[in-house]
């Protein structure tokens, strides 16, 4: 494998690494076949002529440091193949994957400058998610908003302007339900990079250890999602999700399934625990803030056993309903 010899924070172009590493240098996704590497270039102003910002570094969540990028495809919804698979499948082919940010134009040109932040990799427990947004054309389309986080070892150049930006205004846009379920993968160590530090970027930070045991619970969930789905389809329901922005917020809040035939929205988590249920909870209240006939809306937990009876308890107390899973098929369906 070709070391690649760049330090994270140092302003390159892509001419540069193409002429380096045999890439291509006009797509957003660019494989390197013969050196194993797959560069990333983010643009987050491109999106922006579009009308979306999905680009950015994101929150950290309780698995680490985590940057958002929208995958390839103008126009059209946008699909897990072509030079998306490249960077979804980056693990399973042995590929290193390597992220640029856009950084101002060449002095006395016209080329974009790429800053290089470091070596990531695909979320290894939900590699994207499904977006809401405008295409080239202007019409509505999914957008595949790949998630990439630190790999092992890697000190990412962040920077103040990195942050994905906040929401100009307060709107939501219809989605699928979130039924993938992604198989789980091994998080890559940097053992074919060599990558120099800077004085800095020495803040000592990397990607969470994402365990087994917790791939299986997120997994666990999205396959209780998806039967539940596939339940309400059957008994004739018709199914769908919201891609919510809020005003002055960066990202988007996304429920997990909404039953548009009987006006419920549910929350899904893998654990039957009080803190799990106690956090679907807060998302439900949230959610239905911002959902037209969030009066009339009715809100449920969906959990994969029976939770204790005080916990049935409290989601009755709040007026909550409670799904979860059995040999028969969804217990407490449909809610009242």
């Amino acid at each position: 494998m070709t070391t690649f010899d760049l330090a994270p924070g140092l302003v390159t172009t892509r001419d540069a690494n193409a002429a380096t590493y045999g890439c291509g240098k006009f797509q957003g996704i660019e494989p390197a076949d013969e050196a194993g590497l797959v560069f990333v270039y983010s643009d987050p102003s491109a999106g922006a002529e579009y009308g979306y910002t999905f680009d950015g570094r994101a929150d950290d969540d309780e698995f680490g440091p985590l940057y958002l990028y929208t995958g390839a495809g103008a126009t059209g919804d946008q699909k897990p193949s072509g030079r998306n698979s490249s960077l979804l499948r980056h693990v399973e082919k042995g590929r290193e994957l390597h992220l640029f940010v856009a950084h101002g134009t060449v002095p006395d040109g016209e080329a974009m400058q790429q800053r290089y932040i470091g070596q990531m990799v695909v979320d290894p427990i939900k590699p994207y998610d499904v977006r809401r947004g405008p295409g080239k054309d202007g019409a509505m389309r999914d957008v595949l908003v790949f998630r990439l986080r630190p790999a092992e070892g890697t000190t990412p150049a962040w920077t103040d302007a990195d942050w994905l930006p906040a929401a100009a205004t307060s709107e939501y846009e219809v989605t699928a339900p979130a039924v993938e379920v992604p198989k789980p993968v091994a998080v890559p160590q940097q053992t074919g990079a060599t990558v120099k530090d800077t004085e800095q970027h020495s803040t000592a930070e990397t990607t969470a250890d994402i365990t087994v045991g917790q791939r299986k619970v997120l997994r666990r969930e999205g396959e209780l999602v998806t039967a539940f789905v596939a339940h309400l389809t059957a008994a004739g329901h018709k199914t769908h999700s919201f891609q919510i922005t809020v005003a002055g917020e960066p990202g988007a809040l996304t429920p997990d399934v909404y039953d548009a035939t009987d006006h419920v929205l549910y929350e899904a988590k893998g654990l039957t625990t009080r803190a799990n249920v106690r956090m679907a909870i807060g998302q439900l209240l949230d959610y239905r803030r911002h959902i037209p006939g969030r009066e009339a809306l009715r809100i449920a937990v969906l959990l994969p056993t029976a939770p204790t009876p005080d916990v049935q308890q409290l989601l009755a107390e709040e007026k909550i309903g409670l799904v979860y899973q059995n040999e028969q098929g969804f217990a407490g369906w449909p809610v009242h």
